[in-house]
């Protein structure tokens, strides 16, 4: 593998006396694809949780580009170069495509002492960033008359304008139809051709097996499979997670 991007070595969760992960090891390099897989309460959020500051390790340690860090919070993680975007969007349903791609982050203009936000150059860059990702939605437009799947693109759009290295994608298909899915590994592909890393968190693999290079397969907490597409196939891949069960 290349110089790692992410690296975690033996991190370990516990709530209490139960243990979310126990001794995970895991790396991602640049531009690479990996499916995070497993069943209900394998472990995948907490994985992601430790990764964009959400929850502190109880051991093990993380490294960022070769030095190792402790990250706190999602902004922490932001400002490296991190980004999540979860099942439920977490867009803000009455502004616009526009603010939600650039919100708690708008781009400001001085007038002397004062500021405000440009908001000219928030929609210019909106537009630029929804075309580049096909789609196909004004960005005057308020969140809650977009679908599922155009709220999914929304918030990865915001992941690729603030330049994210890593961008993790939690279930984002979940309850969305067949279309709205397809819309959205659109998206995850064009993140993957900019060279962004992925994780794409999800227990569907008819999904994210086109997608990604590589699996890491969690089981109650424990790394169970860690290995490329090119070395297992996915009826192989789905047994295990049968198994798993």
């Amino acid at each position: 593998m290349d110089t790692s991007l992410l690296e975690l070595k033996g991190i370990t969760k516990r709530f209490g006396s139960l243990f979310a992960l126990k001794d995970v090891d895991f790396e991602i390099s640049a531009g690479e694809a990996v499916g995070l897989v497993g069943n209900n309460g394998a472990g995948k959020s907490t994985l992601a949780k430790i990764i964009t500051g959400n929850h502190q390790p109880t051991s093990g340690e993380i490294f960022w580009q070769g030095e190792k860090i402790n990250i706190s919070s999602i902004k922490e993680a932001r400002e490296i170069g991190i980004e999540i975007v979860y099942q439920d969007q977490a867009v803000a349903p009455d502004v616009s495509v526009a603010e939600n791609i650039f919100i708690t982050r708008e781009p400001m203009r001085s007038f002397g002492p004062i500021s405000a936000i440009d908001w000219n150059k928030m929609k210019e860059e909106s537009k630029k960033l929804t075309e580049r990702l096909g789609l196909n939605v004004p960005c005057e437009q308020e969140i809650r008359f977009c679908s599922g799947g155009e709220r999914q693109g929304v918030a990865i759009a915001r992941a690729m304008y603030f330049d994210a290295d890593l961008v993790i994608l939690d279930e984002p298909t979940t309850a969305m139809s067949v279309k709205a899915s397809e819309k959205i590994l659109g998206f995850v592909r064009n993140l993957i051709e900019d060279g962004i890393s992925i994780i794409y968190i999800t227990h569907n693999l008819e999904q994210v097996y086109p997608v990604v290079k590589r699996f890491l397969l969690l089981n109650r907490g424990e790394k169970a499979l860690d290995c490329s597409k090119s070395e297992i196939k996915k009826e192989n891949l789905r047994e295990k997670l049968v198994l798993a069960e």
